[in-house]
């Protein structure tokens, strides 16, 4: 009988097929892939799509570079490499690499076996039990103390939900910012993700699964200084909606750099897409069905290899 690991190796070779990820998830994800994964046939196709990604994720991280890019085309987890065949990812990543397909395939193969070791020998991230359905920022730069505003509705995939544990959007550091909950339960400091501060929200009453819950804070700046000339997102779980507006001192002519589902490589500075403000001074931008680990938002100025990090 076959042992776990060549099982996994067969069901991630099944996976890659088609779609990828974005398949049929019922017809793609087999009962050990499920189990490394947590899913359940109590699991919707959504949730059950949300768990194979926020997994499989997580286990490409743990690849070399290299093996990395070549596994997030395979399976689908790159947005502008959503092709309908396999073939057509593969031959995505040998023109961005300039290498044949079958160097590619071996790789992907090679990534495939590491995968399988990995998810038969490693923990799940703890996810604390919900995702995003929607997260709302708000920017205003036309005043002397900058201002944010993040809007947040989460949805409770387990039973007994007391706490939300995230992030701010945007680099800063904590002595440098003044933070206010503005209503969804309670709030208390937790130790800062790299430049970023981080917190603990406790609901009023513990959350049950499938209900939504909703909580705003605004953060106010101590100075036009400390504020990283970015809002920069690479969210831990998977997030349906990314709702993004930046206000800037009037300015029609300021042109800034966005990005939507971009990969971070370490050999390259990850590349965007170029905007022009409003005649207002803003620009409104809505990503739809975040993927973990990719990055989101706007540059307009500085370096996102120093500035992007991981929001939970």
């Amino acid at each position: 009988m076959p042992t776990t690991y060549a099982r996994l190796v067969r069901e991630l070779k099944t996976l890659r097929k088609g779609r990828g990820v974005h398949g049929r998830i019922w017809d793609r994800v087999g009962t050990d892939l499920a189990a490394a994964c947590g899913i359940t046939r109590a699991d919707g196709p959504s949730a059950a799509r949300q768990k194979l990604v926020t997994r499989l994720t997580e286990l490409v991280e743990q690849l070399p570079d290299d093996l990395q890019f070549a596994a997030r085309a395979a399976f689908g987890l790159i947005p502008e490499v959503r092709h309908p065949l396999y073939q057509e990812r593969v031959n995505w990543v040998a023109a961005e690499i300039d290498r044949d397909a079958r160097t590619v395939r071996r790789r992907v193969d090679e990534a495939v076996e590491q995968l399988a070791e990995l998810a038969a020998t490693t923990t799940r991230r703890d996810t604390g039990g919900w995702h995003t359905a929607e997260l709302a920022v708000a920017v205003a730069l036309d005043q002397g103390q900058p201002e944010v505003i993040e809007r947040y509705q989460v949805v409770v995939d387990q039973d007994a939900v007391d706490r939300l544990e995230f992030a701010a959007v945007f680099p800063v550091r904590r002595r440098d910012v003044d933070v206010h909950l503005l209503y969804g339960g309670t709030l208390r400091d937790r130790s800062a993700t790299h430049d970023r501060p981080g917190f603990t929200l406790a609901p009023a009453e513990p959350l049950v699964r499938g209900n939504t819950h909703d909580f705003a804070i605004r953060y106010r700046l101590h100075s036009r200084d400390v504020m990283h000339p970015c809002v920069l997102h690479v969210p831990e779980r998977p997030c349906e909606v990314f709702d993004l507006r930046v206000r800037f001192e009037h300015d029609r002519k300021r042109l800034v750099r966005t990005f939507d589902g971009v990969l971070r490589r370490s050999d390259a500075e990850p590349s965007g897409v170029q905007h022009a403000v409003d005649r207002a001074g803003e620009i409104h931008l809505r990503f739809s069905r975040l993927l973990p680990g990719l990055l989101y938002g706007v540059r307009w100025g500085g370096s996102v290899v120093c500035s992007a990090r991981r929001a939970s």
